[in-house]
């Protein structure tokens, strides 16, 4: 009999993670589980006897958290360097980059449509490569559209650019006349 307050022998084993099934404290995200993440339902209540429910892959009812996108895993083995890992998003993000280097030394238009190209790049990969690393950063249809609209917004409206336009779009012409003379 222990003092009152005082935990007993199944407090210590349930705090230590111990819960007397067999193979309970095993880590279901053991080495054949590719991403060696462990899913806990931290909502969830103990079970009749009082011990904590085993950890389990399932999603919880309630989360705390954010998930991983879709596609957010590596998209090279975990012993590749780490460029070689996101090479996606080192992709997309060096086109931006030359695409912005070229604008800043007054190629202009080109330069915007090469940003416009990068992003329109990340949608086509996105789509195409199942694990594109941090280049996933919603769902798949999310970013998708969003790399989508933004790289041809950017492109056409850089092709659009006064003076000697090469792309004449009359409708958004008109638009952007009404607004800014308004």
């Amino acid at each position: 009999m222990t003092p009152a307050g005082a935990p007993d022998a199944a407090d210590t084993a349930r705090a230590a993670g111990d819960s007397g099934a067999p193979g309970a404290d095993e880590n279901p995200g053991g080495p054949d589980d590719p991403d060696g993440i462990t899913v806990r339902d931290p909502v969830s209540a103990p079970d009749a006897q009082g011990r904590p429910k085993r950890a389990t892959r399932r999603f919880p009812l309630f989360t705390r958290d954010t998930a991983r996108p879709e596609g957010g895993g590596r998209a090279a083995g975990g012993d590749a360097p780490a460029p070689a890992r996101q090479w996606p998003v080192l992709t997309v993000a060096g086109l931006v980059g030359i695409g912005l280097l070229l604008t800043g030394l007054d190629v202009f238009r080109w330069g915007l449509v090469l940003v416009g190209v990068a992003l329109l790049l990340g949608a086509a990969l996105r789509w195409s490569v199942p694990d594109v690393g941090m280049l996933a950063v919603r769902s798949r249809f999310t970013d998708i559209v969003t790399y989508g609209v933004l790289g041809t917004a950017i492109a056409m409206l850089a092709l659009m650019a006064q003076p000697n336009a090469p792309l004449k779009i009359p409708f958004l012409n008109d638009l952007l006349h009404f607004t800014v003379s308004s």
